[in-house]
Order: structure tokens, then sequence, then C-alpha cells
């Protein structure tokens, strides 16, 4: 069975591909419907996505033991895919199950094919992406709003052309929401002014302002719990109806080294009929004014040069943005150092 990340694996790539052991999202569920498989891509690599009719999903590597050819050209027979090329089936867990050609070979029996771990949560395909000394999972803490029955999340998927590293650092600059974001419905208000700070927690740490709160997009906080994730609130006016400050939950999916799909669960604290209310409103109102903010940062971080990290001044609003670099950078280096 072939390990996602190979010996020859550099920190570079790594980087670049996104960090190993370690789970990630990958799509959102209902890209594959039951009875249905889908390619994708994810972390530089090609994965095949499998439901069974009563709803179990697989995640293998989308390639035949026998000649390499792309299993997701195959035919779904239920339990298993058979390769077009030659008929060559195999199991959800990358098992194979049977050689048409030649009946009893020596590949019947064999887990030949990279099967992955996966977890469906609010809406979203996870999975784990170990390598060959760390196949097992990693223990996985989901974000509290996703889990929360009082707590209602709606996720919205994009994917962007740029690497997924920016993303991930566009989330850990707040300063950025009263510039780029000024002209939006929620972060018009408040100083273009401010200074910050990390404050470390037991799951990662925050990046908040100082002398401001609950005004703009304030703090963000980075957290690992097996998947990484952030978490910030933006306030809401009571014209948006019942729940409180609106929060995000952001994860990033590195598809390859210049494609990322993005995660952002909207969600608020309503039950009842106050959640019926939220959606409503949502739907309705808030929705287009949502994609409209994202547009923005896709516009932006799509126009960054691949090596705009390289060729910066960084001041103190950056200090969120360098503890993530330096802990990424620490991560894919040891991870090559130890393949």
């Amino acid at each position: 069975m072939t390990a996602l990340t190979g010996p020859t694996a550099s920190a570079d790539h790594i980087y670049a591909t996104g960090l190993r052991n370690q789970w990630h999202p990958v799509v959102p569920s209902d890209f594959v419907a039951p009875g249905a498989m889908r390619k994708v891509t994810a972390l530089g690599e090609q994965w095949l996505l499998f439901r069974r009719s009563d709803g179990a999903l697989s995640m293998l590597a989308d390639r035949c033991p026998h000649r390499g050819a792309p299993l997701s050209l195959g035919k779904h027979l239920g339990d298993r895919v058979a390769c077009w090329y030659h008929g060559v089936e195999v199991e959800t867990d990358g098992t194979v199950s049977s050689v048409p050609g030649l009946p009893g070979c020596n590949l019947e029996g064999k887990k030949l094919v990279t099967s992955l771990p996966v977890r469906e949560i609010g809406g979203a395909i996870l999975a784990y992406f170990g390598d060959e000394k760390h196949p097992e999972p990693a223990e996985l803490t989901l974000p509290e709003p996703l889990t929360d029955p009082d707590v209602d999340a709606i996720l919205c998927y994009a994917e962007w052309n740029g690497p997924w590293r920016f993303a991930v650092e566009n989330l850990l600059d707040p300063m950025h929401g009263a510039f780029l974001h000024h002209e939006s419905h929620t972060m018009y208000d408040g100083d273009t002014t401010a200074k910050f700070r990390i404050r470390e927690t037991e799951r990662g740490y925050f990046f908040e302002k100082t002398d401001q709160r609950g005004v703009n997009f304030d703090w963000v906080e980075l957290c690992r719990t097996g998947v990484d994730w952030v978490d910030l609130t933006i306030p809401y006016p009571p014209s948006a109806g019942p729940g409180g400050p609106f929060g995000i939950v952001g994860m990033v999916c590195p598809v390859d080294e210049n494609r990322t799909g993005v995660f952002f669960w909207r969600y608020r604290r309503v039950q009842g009929w106050q959640r019926d209310t939220w959606r409503f409103l949502y739907k309705t109102l808030i929705e287009e004014r949502h994609w409209q903010v994202l547009e923005q940062d896709r516009v932006m971080l799509e126009a960054m040069p691949a090596d705009a990290d390289q060729r910066e001044n960084l001041y103190q609003h950056d200090l969120g943005v360098v503890r993530l670099r330096r802990m990424y950078r620490a991560e894919a280096e040891a991870q090559a150092s130890a393949s």
C-alpha cells in the first residue's frame, strides 16, 4: 500500500501541498451522492471518494494496483469499484477482491490501494492523511460550533487559485477586514488602527486586538485539534435576526500547490423558531452579502504572486501570520526528516 508521503518528500513539497499526519477537509458531503463516486485532488494527490447506497463513505487512492489506471473511470459495483481497464475489483478498504482476467492470481486478497480514514461533520468530508510511520489516524476533536445542538451552522464552500497557506494567513489577519471589507454590511465600523497580541491556548492561539473588541473582525483563534481550524465572530445588528454575534469556523484543503478548497461554516446560537428565522434571513438576505465578502478575499488572494511571502516588509499586525508560518514550516521540516 502506497503512503501519501514517501521517503523522497521534501520539506518544501510538504509545505507547498499540506501537512501530513493530521485531518483535512476534502469536499462537501453532497459532492458524493449515495451510490456514486467522485474523483478529487487533495494534498497534491488524486483520490476517489466512493459512497455505497447506504451512505457509507470510503476514500481510495485513484490508482488501480494492476497498471495504475484511474479507478474513478471504473464502475461502481455497490460495495467495490471495478477498474475500467482490465476489470480488477477493489473493495472500499483497498483490498483487491477479484481479478476477472486471471481468477486466483496473487493480487487477490491483498490490500494494495491506499484507503484513508474519513469522517463527515457539518456537511463536509474530513480525511486523515498519514505517512508510513503514522498510518493510524490522529485524535480528532471537532469544532464545538459544529457539534453543539444549540448552534446552527451553514457550510459555504469555494475553490480558489492560490496556495493553501495564503488562505489560512488571510484568516489570521483580522486587520484586513477594516480595509478590504470596509464596504461590507458587517465590517464597516471601528478603528483602522490597532495593536495586536498573541494569546496562547491549550489548542492553539488567539490573535486579537488589544484596544477593540466586539466591533469588527477583532480576533481570531487558531485551533489545532487533529484538524486545523479557525474560529472568529463578527458583531451583528438586531436587524440580522436572533442569535447574537455571527460566528465563522474556517478550514482549508490544500488541493495542490496552487489551488485551495475553502470551507466556511457560518453559525449562530439559535434554537426552535429562532433557528428557522435565522435560516430564512440567511438564505433570503445575508448569504448573498457574505458571498460578496468572500469574493473580495478571492480576488485579492488570487492576484497575489506565488512568491508574495518571500518579498515582504512586515509589521506588528503580522505577528499572527509570522507565528503561523514558523509553526507550519517547522512541522514540514520535521515530517520530511522523519520520512
